[in-house]
């Protein structure tokens, strides 16, 4: 099977990452990831937003994660997390009828605390 453009090397098109399964610290499926967030100066990705809960995508909501608590796992054909279920119950997120503010600097601090992830990695 020949590897696609966007999937060649240690590079990935973000249009590959997005709708890739996210396994939690039981290697279970907990959720999918909706988007990448890239820092605009750095050209880094800052987070991955995944998507859990809802039915089809009705209902979900929106967990904001540290790009660097996830490892893609070439055997689960997915991102690995240390992230639990019963931890996303409680993690920063949002929901499809309101925003996050992605400027807001105490929201990206109170998810990279929650997660214990360094600011700026």
């Amino acid at each position: 099977m020949p590897i696609e453009a966007s999937e060649q090397g240690n590079l990935i098109g973000s249009d590959k990452v997005e709708g890739t399964a996210v396994f939690g610290a039981d290697d279970q499926k907990i959720g999918s990831i909706e988007r990448v967030m890239i820092d605009k100066k750095s050209g880094r990705v800052s987070y991955a937003v995944l998507s859990f809960g809802g039915f089809l995508g009705i209902g979900d909501d929106h967990y904001p994660l540290p790009w660097q608590s996830l490892k893609y796992d070439t055997a689960l054909g997915g991102y690995r997390t240390g992230v639990t279920q019963q931890q996303l119950e409680n993690a920063p997120k949002y929901s499809n009828d309101n925003s996050w503010n992605w400027a807001d600097t105490s929201r990206a601090r109170a998810v990279n605390d929650y997660y214990g992830v360094p600011m700026g990695i």
